[in-house]
């Protein structure tokens, strides 16, 4: 299932993935961010456990910002997840 996410204080304006039925990570993009860093994590990411990116990325911080681009997938795979449990 596709998923949209908007995250919250960093440079890029929208993550977007596909959560597979054994809800592995598919398809990733973010919109505007650090352009080779963010294609390289979709790379990483492909086909990988969920809850294995959650458990790598959360947490992960940006210089001083309190979050990062990674930190915000992991954020948005928790919210997919949740959604899909619902």
């Amino acid at each position: 299932m596709a998923y949209e996410f908007k995250p919250r204080g960093v440079c890029s304006t929208m993550i977007s993935f596909d959560l597979t039925d054994d809800k592995r990570i598919s398809g990733l993009k973010f919109t505007d961010g650090c352009d080779g860093n963010l294609k390289a994590l979709g790379l990483l990411t492909e086909g990988m456990p969920a809850e294995v990116v959650i458990e790598k990325l959360k947490g992960v911080k940006c210089g001083r910002k309190r979050t990062s681009c990674p930190d915000q997938l992991a954020i948005a795979i928790e919210q997919a997840m949740s959604t899909d449990n619902s």
